[in-house]
């Protein structure tokens, strides 16, 4: 593949919501899915997340572990997995936490969302989407050439992506079909609400257009159950 492969790691709640109706940080997983989540990101070159998901937390998650850290170090990897954040519009505030965390960053953007953070210090790596002036006015990730950025990437040494959402960065990949395998956490809670976000947002697809996937493994902990899937295309 011209591209890197795509994992997407997620926690929902039983009802299939990654946060609550006020979009608070998703923090009703255990200490079970917070490691899961950090070795699924410790096999990772790079980790990708909407701006939305950034605006949430405020930070990133990185690698603490030791024995993660240390097979990263054995693989010539290093320490830390880049941080793409994707933001058509570029509105990111330099004030947030994630910003001095000790990690490398790097923003996915449009020409117009690029035009801030050029000459400041944040990033250390800024790519920017081809994309018409219509696309940079919807400004979210459905606007991005997927096939070219996945390509950029490749061949700047990405060769294991790992998705952290949130749900409209998600289906942009998945319309474009570039999406590999799914790790998806279920937690024992339920939000409700028409308009709480899902893992996978946009505008959907009909039944018989519905992405299938194939059930790889299935694990529980506890009270939460650890699902493991691969695209079929």
């Amino acid at each position: 593949m011209n591209r890197p492969q795509t994992t997407v790691v997620l926690g929902m709640t039983a009802d299939g919501k990654i946060t609550d109706k006020a979009l608070s940080p998703a923090r009703f997983g255990s200490q079970a899915d917070k490691l899961h989540l950090e070795r699924q990101i410790s096999f990772a070159d790079a980790v990708i997340f909407g701006a939305g998901t950034l605006r949430s937390y405020g930070t990133t998650l990185p690698i603490t572990n030791l024995e993660l850290l240390e097979t990263r170090k054995e693989h010539s990897q290093q320490p830390q997995p880049f941080q793409i954040v994707c933001s058509a519009s570029g509105k990111l505030n330099p004030q947030l936490r994630f910003f001095s965390q000790p990690v490398p960053r790097w923003l996915l953007t449009t020409p117009t969302g690029a035009e801030f953070w050029r000459e400041r210090t944040e990033f250390e790596r800024i790519i920017v989407s081809r994309s018409d002036r219509h696309q940079e006015q919807i400004a979210n990730s459905l606007s991005m050439e997927w096939d070219s950025i996945l390509s950029q990437l490749k061949q700047l040494g990405i060769d294991k992506l790992a998705i952290l959402g949130g749900g409209q960065l998600i289906a942009s990949l998945l319309a474009v079909d570039v999406v590999d395998e799914f790790y998806l956490t279920i937690c024992p809670v339920i939000f409700g609400g028409k308009d709480t976000p899902t893992a996978v947002e946009g505008r959907g697809w009909l039944q018989q257009q519905g992405r299938k996937l194939e059930l790889v493994s299935v694990k529980q902990v506890d009270q939460e159950v650890f699902l493991h899937y691969k695209t079929i295309r």
